[in-house]
């Protein structure tokens, strides 16, 4: 993880009112922050982050990029995010290493066999390119995994989102960054939020260690901490966090063309530019705002890429990390006003926040710009979980990542 220079972008000083503050200098709050100003005219805002810019969970992501959910709401948030990716680069002037490789999920046996025929029928019938292959498609396409049968997880099939891939995760936070202050928007680096300006019942702006920034709308985009900051206005949020470990090894030839997931062994590793394989494994079990893990997680992942890849026995590990994720109970965001006056939240997004960069921020930008929420983030309210209208995503779709 590195610190991003600072050539980029200026380093501003907050003023003592904007029309908006954006809490959160990751992916998804400099996304929001560029479309409003890009789609909506509202430059008058202000990004404020706790540490650096993009060195929160933006800097602790496997990169995936892929739109292949089963629900209908998931599918066209994450297409859209998807399409935008694919015009990113040109957008904003930036180039993010954005590669459209691939991504494969595995299939090990026939319950799963039916359930990713079932996601592939439904992303076809909402316009989403999906495969589903055999076992020798899959050695096709990705001629390092092993499909042998005498494993403890024969490779019997697959699915393929030929559309999806990865991107360079700090520079997608400078390419948003960098577009962002251009337009006029205020980056403000080590300003921790302590607390909420409150008139009655609204809030009105934050507290922050570098002073009191008022506002006409507050939104809350802090990938690991929503629930935290929530707090503090008084609002308890039904987000639990959880560490999120991932490592890389050291840098090698190209040898792995594509994403490669698995749910039943749980691991998904991809290769970057540089050469590093990129992996990672499910969250850990417990709830923590540690930005680290359980080892045996690491121990079962490695166990099962190994298995998966038998010439990754013979890579180093070159450094490990974890992210904090805040998992919602269905496994799907939370977009919208919170019904506190003047507070508005994107949260929850579990594991698929990365690959919905740019969907996230357009659609809270939209919500942000009127006050009500867009078409896409509509079903994403927080009052899904009083009325029962969850968009179930745990296991829907494959490895969740």
């Amino acid at each position: 993880m590195t610190q991003a220079p600072d050539r980029y972008w200026r380093a501003a000083e907050p003023k003592a009112a904007y029309e908006v503050v954006i809490v959160g200098a990751g992916g998804h709050g400099l996304a929001t922050a560029y479309y409003l100003a890009k789609n909506h005219g509202i430059t008058d805002v202000c990004v404020v982050e706790k540490g650096w810019l993009g060195g929160g969970n933006m800097a602790r992501n496997t990169t995936v990029i892929r739109s292949n959910y089963l629900q209908d709401e998931s599918a066209a948030i994450y297409e859209y995010s998807l399409k935008l990716w694919e015009g990113l680069e040109e957008a904003l002037g930036f180039d993010m290493q954005f590669s459209q490789r691939g991504v494969l999920h595995l299939i090990h046996d026939l319950s799963t066999r039916r359930s990713s025929a079932r996601t592939v029928n439904a992303n076809r019938l909402n316009g989403i390119d999906a495969e589903l292959l055999d076992a020798q498609q899959v050695k096709e396409f990705c001629p390092i995994i092993s499909v042998s049968p005498d494993v403890r997880y024969p490779v019997i099939g697959g699915t393929l989102q030929r559309r999806g891939g990865i991107a360079r995760h700090d520079k997608v936070a400078w390419a948003f960054a960098t577009a962002a202050d251009r337009l006029g928007v205020d980056i403000v680096e080590h300003a921790e939020v302590t607390g909420f300006v409150r008139e009655g019942a609204a809030v009105v702006g934050v507290e922050t260690s570098r002073g009191t920034i008022r506002a006409k709308t507050v939104a809350l985009v802090a990938a690991g901490h929503s629930s935290v900051l929530a707090s503090m206005a008084g609002l308890r949020l039904p987000i639990q966090s959880h560490p999120l470990q991932a490592l890389v090894s050291a840098l090698y030839e190209p040898v792995l063309p594509c994403i490669v997931m698995s749910n039943a062994v749980h691991v998904y590793v991809s290769q970057a530019d540089k050469g590093e394989l990129v992996m990672g494994a499910g969250i850990d079990a417990y709830n923590s705002y540690a930005q680290r893990g359980s080892f045996h997680v690491i121990e079962h992942q490695m166990a099962a890429a190994v298995e998966l890849f038998p010439l990754f026995a013979h890579a180093q590990l070159l450094r490990t990390w974890g992210g904090i994720v805040d998992v919602s109970p269905d496994a799907s965001p939370i977009i919208g006003p919170t019904g506190i006056p003047g507070l508005f939240i994107n949260c929850g997004w579990g594991t698929g926040g990365f690959k919905a960069t740019p969907a996230s921020g357009w659609v809270f930008a939209e919500t942000l710009a009127p006050g009500v929420p867009s078409d896409l983030a509509r079903p994403y309210a927080l009052d899904r979980f009083s009325s029962g209208a969850l968009i179930d995503e745990h296991g829907a779709a494959a490895v969740a990542h």
